[in-house]
């Protein structure tokens, strides 16, 4: 951090950047009253803060996308319903109208990339795996969070523990993933199926979907807690976001090994 800091003020003693763009780069975090955003996080994590639209208004969400928009070229925003989707595409439009604004109402994600943004992505790809249609959104949501930030995502759904014949027809595009996520309702047991059968790391959603028993993935939950198969982790019921970001999480870790041990290799000959 003290590296981009005297770049930065260099950069503004020589003039080549203004106050804003220093600003931009410098400031801990920026508040708005009625929230305060981490702006530096991107640098910190590797990912900039994620919205939570959820209990939100709409005024503030989009007082919260439009000013993170300053910082970063890449906003995303999860659980965001169809009204309040349509209220920021048509706010944000009026205000920038040559800007993409993008609603996947299938996952209650709503994003935006700039122009001039440069995706590189991960080496490798994550695989999502769902048990059934009824776990469709979760998964997307899992799915679209890991592509967002910066990974391939190859879906298999509807391969429930039921019918275990279809997930056996694709063990083999599991197995060449680098992450697996896993999504069941219901009992919640193909996580510890596909951990048993892969060696990668599984990371198993929870859905509330199911009968009164499930108690709305409470079942499934512990199921997946209690797996027997060695290297699953479990997020919280329906949590297809956090799911997507611990992936992409793992993926950039896996990258990052892999380019200190070639920068190491060409340094030992």
């Amino acid at each position: 951090m003290s590296e981009i800091i005297k770049e930065t003020l260099n950069k503004l003693k020589e003039g080549s950047i203004s106050v804003e763009e220093a600003y931009r780069t410098l400031a801990p975090y920026d508040h708005l009253g009625y929230a305060t955003l981490d702006i530096q996080r991107e640098r910190r994590k590797g990912f900039p803060e994620i919205i939570f639209g959820d209990g939100k208004s709409k005024e503030h969400l989009l007082g919260i996308f439009e000013r993170l928009m300053r910082f970063h070229k890449k906003v995303v925003a999860t659980r965001v319903n169809q009204e309040k989707a349509s209220y920021l595409i048509a706010s944000l439009k009026e205000r920038y109208p040559t800007e993409h604004f993008e609603y996947r109402s299938d996952c209650n994600m709503f994003y935006w990339i700039s122009h001039d943004y440069v995706e590189i992505k991960k080496t490798g790809y994550v695989a999502v795996v769902s048990a059934g249609t009824s776990d469709f959104s979760v998964a997307e949501e899992a799915a679209v969070t890991a592509e967002l930030l910066g990974c391939e995502v190859k879906r298999i759904y509807d391969v429930g523990v039921a019918g275990i014949h279809r997930l056996l027809d694709k063990i083999e595009i599991i197995e060449r993933s680098r992450v697996v996520i896993v999504v069941a309702g219901m009992e919640g047991a193909l996580a510890s199926v596909v951990g048993g059968l892969v060696s990668k790391p599984v990371i198993a959603v929870p859905t509330s979907v199911g009968y009164g028993a499930n108690f709305r993935g409470l079942s499934a939950l512990l199921t997946m807690l209690n797996s027997c198969a060695s290297g699953v982790s479990v997020v919280n019921i329906d949590n297809g976001f956090g799911a997507g970001y611990y992936a992409a999480t793992v993926m950039a870790v896996i990258e990052q090994a892999v380019a200190e041990a070639k920068v190491l290799g060409r340094e030992e000959k």
